[in-house]
């Protein structure tokens, strides 16, 4: 019988156990020097990527730009972002040198990050976002490609969640360092940090041994099969629980999307002490949760199933914009942040393996990716330019309201109509 001190080290004990047997599943045959090459690649992405989104908004509302300019200049780069989407993913099934769309999509953050840091003015933003956003549709499915090319389906789940621990890691010590850059330098430095992070990208890239990347793993396609049916793309549409899941992503990006930087522009003009070491510190807490629970998640989707998780990661966003409709004392905003770390580390590595399951055997993977990834553009762009009116006119408590019944409706469509993904038996 084991005394009441012994069972928190029991316990503690079988997680670690688990940890271990997860980490034992995602060895495969791929080398060590390619995984860990996709590791440190995930991660200065985010690096690179960090300094768009949320100090965007936080950085072009300093320089005096209105809430609703702010949205559009965020939208911009969400409608680019939408339009790459699906010929980014076509491109991702039809090109076999995937890690030369990856090196593409690095080039174009870094040319976007220096534009902002040199000319900050109206049509010069609307380039850097185009140019930001497009890349959305290259970089994300070609390193989903990467990722399922390399370890296959059996082992893709965690190796999802390994990617978004190395990629909210990423985002986390960056968005630290961009904050403190910020406040100490200038907002400019931000950006520039930005430009320099794409050489360690890129020379993580490099170590990825291209010929480990099977043509037909990547494409999630029958084994051995080395052309792309394009005349099957509208298979995806008439799947059901596909279309279902995109609209349940659709309704979660409506609703999620603009809630950072809604708060980030409101930081910056309602509070006179407000640096961008504040907002980093924002940034940084749900990327510390994404870190902490992404491998987990992957590894519990496979013990228990994808629907229960996702239902726990949906469910945050109506709670997460309702404490912002009630307060915006910045302990409170921390938290909310902690529920969308819960939030983005579940729907992140679920969206990735839920369209692996649904898209098994068709070789079209990365395309469901990109046609998915325009869906919850389209929804973003909406969410980002119509909600900073919305705050302009009526403020932040009635503004996140909405928000809030949203993902409400989110939840309950995954929560009614989708059924469980996750397959009996693996068959690659």
């Amino acid at each position: 019988m084991h005394s009441p001190g012994n069972r928190p080290r029991a316990r503690l004990r079988a997680v670690a156990g688990r940890y271990r047997e997860a980490r034992q599943s995602l060895r495969t045959p791929t080398s060590a020097q390619s995984r860990r090459g996709l590791d440190w690649t995930n991660f200065f992405v985010a690096d690179v990527q960090t300094g768009f989104g949320t100090f965007v908004a936080f950085y072009l509302a300093h320089l005096g730009w209105s809430q609703g300019n702010v949205g559009l200049a965020l939208a911009v780069g969400t409608i680019a972002g939408v339009l790459s989407q699906i010929p980014g993913g076509a491109l991702a099934d039809a090109v076999k040198w995937k890690r030369g769309l990856v090196a593409l999509g690095i080039v174009m953050v870094g040319t976007a990050a220096l534009i902002l840091a040199l000319k900050p003015d109206l049509p010069w933003v609307f380039l850097a976002e185009v140019l930001q956003g497009s890349t959305g549709g290259v970089i994300t499915p070609a390193i989903a490609a990467i990722s399922l090319g390399l370890v296959g389906r059996k082992a893709m789940s965690l190796r999802t969640g390994r990617n978004y621990r190395f990629s909210a890691g990423g985002n986390a010590l960056t968005a630290g360092l961009m904050g403190v850059a910020g406040t100490y330098l200038s907002d400019r430095a931000i950006f520039f940090s930005a430009a320099a992070l794409c050489i360690p990208a890129l020379i993580a890239l490099s170590t990825i041994r291209g010929e480990e990347i099977d043509y037909a793993k990547a494409r999630n396609a029958v084994a051995g099969k080395e052309t792309v049916n394009f005349a099957r793309a509208l298979d995806l549409a008439k799947n059901r629980r596909l279309v279902l899941f995109a609209g349940s992503l659709m309704l979660f990006q409506l609703a999620n999307a603009s809630l950072l930087p809604l708060v980030g522009e409101n930081l910056a003009k309602s509070d006179s002490n407000g640096t961008p070491l504040w907002m980093s510190g924002l940034i940084v807490a749900p990327q510390i949760v994404v870190a902490l629970l992404a491998p987990w998640v992957g590894f519990h989707s496979e013990k228990r199933g994808r629907r229960p998780l996702l239902l726990i990661g949906f469910a945050m966003v109506p709670i997460r914009a309702g404490i912002l409709a009630i307060t915006a004392f910045y302990p409170f905003l921390l938290a909310a942040q902690i529920l969308d770390g819960i939030s983005g580390a579940t729907i992140g590595v679920l969206t990735v393996i839920v369209l692996t399951d649904l898209t098994a055997g068709t070789g079209l993977f990365n395309l469901a990716i990109g046609a998915v990834g325009a869906l919850n553009g389209v929804a973003a762009a909406i969410s980002t330019s119509t909600t900073g009116f919305l705050f302009q006119h009526f403020g932040a408590r009635i503004g996140f309201l909405p928000l809030a019944v949203v993902g409400a409706a989110a939840t309950g469509l995954v929560w009614v109509f989708l059924s469980e993904t996750k397959p009996e038996k693996y068959e690659d």
